[in-house]
């Protein structure tokens, strides 16, 4: 069903502007059926007791994004003379991101095995969070790539799962410590001091990569992640309320210092002064993204202008990025756009369900830890460009250009189905066997 939703977005979309049966469309349906059979059969083989579901959603996103992206190439061909094409680019890193699920797949026979290498991944983690910092050039004004000769990555988007392997490994450790210690105050229990450490120490990183790499986004997921984790550990509300409290004030404080994160908040709190006279215009604000954005959302209506018959290349170059979900709520329409939310809402739930079924600590955290990331990936993607929250510039999972969110994310998906398989089979060999009659 993935395969066949792809194939036929891909050939509307090329009837739909140019009035012609796509040329490319046997490669492209060539190679659907090689991403979705290749990991289907691997995961029969090796994890045959994973959840059915992550794999053939995972797929049908990554199809919906090749479609967008096969539209949009189309677009900004007509509207900008020299712009290249993106959608056999994007193939070729779903390809390689479907290897690298199905390598991880072979080869981590059991999730636990990163248990013991927490400390290490936490490390590397670490040293790709901040290398973007050192490198010359921001790219559409946050610092988060690394560029090594003609090739560029953003580091970002693999330390999101690092980070969840190692506060999982963190927790399971200490978890009794952060539940059951801890002096009440007005009927709120405290974080212990001796664990509010590694809090704080995450609560700094993440200003610091709001203050030196000014990527918004990375640095909510960031701590979103941790307190997510923190009260999946715990149980504790106390967690909640002290990680909120931290992320106020430290939003509040970059927010009114760092030039470009406060550009961002002045464009979310006024999107359409963009279109006033010069010197009636807020402070800071140069971008008219959201205000674009919003208007396709709004004449996209509830089923949308149709695939093709868009303007989403008038947002410009984001269009690609975080803002190709405009792409989807104009042409596809609140129905459409729904649509897409329900697909992750399903692998998130998926996520979750893996880690009810886990039979571990370790792999019921990392589970709720990988389905925390992505739905929160989504959600400052989603709410930026709707306008429910500043704007991020974080790429979609899936359905945006980017090979190392690509990659990432089915990284992402890998481990799910390991740790999915390794439930599905405790669940299973722990199952009463039917006794024979007699």
């Amino acid at each position: 069903m993935a395969v066949l939703i792809s194939c036929f977005g891909y050939v509307y979309a090329g009837l739909s502007v140019n009035g012609s049966f796509p040329r490319g469309f046997p490669g492209f349906a060539a190679s659907m059926v090689c991403l979705a059979v290749v990991p289907h059969l691997a995961v029969r083989r090796w994890a045959p007791f994973a959840d059915p579901l992550i794999l053939p959603v995972s797929v049908l996103l990554s199809g919906l994004g090749l479609v967008l992206l096969f539209r949009l190439d189309f677009a900004y061909s007509a509207r900008f003379k020299t712009a290249e094409p993106t959608a056999s680019g994007q193939l070729l890193w779903t390809v390689i991101g479907v290897a690298v699920c199905v390598g991880v797949v072979l080869l981590l026979k059991d999730h636990r095995w990163l248990q013991r290498y927490i400390y290490v991944l936490m490390a590397v983690a670490l040293v790709l969070l901040m290398a973007p910092a050192f490198f010359p050039g921001d790219t559409y004004g946050a610092k988060r790539w690394i560029f090594v000769g003609p090739l560029s990555f953003q580091p970002g988007e693999f330390v999101k799962t690092m980070i969840a392997v190692f506060f999982a490994g963190y927790l399971v450790i200490h978890r009794d410590a952060l539940a059951l210690t801890g002096r009440k105050v007005m009927g709120v229990r405290l974080p212990p001091g001796r664990q509010l450490g590694p809090i704080l120490g995450v609560w700094v990183l993440s200003l610091l990569v709001l203050v030196f790499e000014r990527d918004l986004g990375t640095s909510l997921i960031f701590f979103g992640l941790f307190v997510v984790m923190l009260y999946t550990a715990t149980e504790r509300i106390s967690w909640v309320l002290f990680g909120l409290a931290m992320a106020v004030v430290g939003a509040t404080v970059v927010g009114s210092t760092e030039p470009h994160v406060k550009g961002r908040i002045v464009a979310w709190l006024h999107p359409f002064d963009i279109f006033l006279p010069l010197e009636r215009r807020p402070k800071g604000l140069i971008s008219s993204q959201l205000a674009d954005a919003l208007f396709g959302f709004g004449s996209g209506g509830v089923t949308g202008t149709g695939l093709g018959q868009g303007h989403p290349e008038l947002i410009g170059f984001a269009g690609r990025s975080d803002f190709i979900l405009t792409t989807v709520g104009e042409e596809l329409g609140l129905a459409g756009t729904m649509v897409v939310l329900v697909l992750y809402g399903l692998l998130v739930q998926r996520g979750l369900s893996a880690a009810l079924a886990s039979r571990d600590p370790f792999g019921k955290l990392l589970a709720v830890g990988l389905s925390a990331a992505l739905a929160l990936q989504v959600f400052v993607v989603a709410g930026g460009v709707m306008g429910l929250i500043p704007l991020t510039g974080k790429a979609l999972p899936f359905l945006a250009k980017g090979g190392s969110s690509l990659v990432a994310n089915w990284l992402l998906v890998a481990v799910l189905l390991r740790i999915s398989d390794a439930g599905g089979r405790a669940r299973q060999e722990a199952a009463p066997v039917p006794r024979a009659r007699s």
